[in-house]
């Protein structure tokens, strides 16, 4: 295969009082997300100094993956639901996978 995976990382910065509700919002939109066929992982990891800061590491396994995900409705409502939580605008990082090779995820 000389493609590479898409990966990307979400970097979310949520308000103190958001960060259960946001956790609880992510995961289940997590949990859809890992069912796309053009999805070959969805992390969520959070900050073990900063329990505000969240990172999402999406791994997409086509071009076309992400803009696919983001018409699903469990990513509509996590992107509405989320929203005010949010101490920041949400920013992301789009990097290709070089190791393990595609077939590894």
């Amino acid at each position: 295969m000389s493609h590479s995976l898409l990966v990307v990382h979400v970097h979310v910065h949520v308000k103190p009082e958001h960060v259960e509700a946001f956790r609880e919002a992510t995961l289940a939109n997590a949990r859809q997300s890992v069912k796309e066929p053009g999805i070959a992982r969805f992390d969520v990891i959070q900050d073990t100094e900063d329990t505000t800061r969240f990172v999402l590491v999406e791994v997409y396994r086509t071009s076309q993956a992400p803009a696919a995900h983001k018409e699903t409705a469990h990513y509509l409502l996590w992107r509405d639901t989320v929203a005010p939580m949010m101490a920041e605008p949400r920013t992301s990082r789009k990097y290709i996978n070089r190791f393990p090779d595609d077939a590894g995820w």
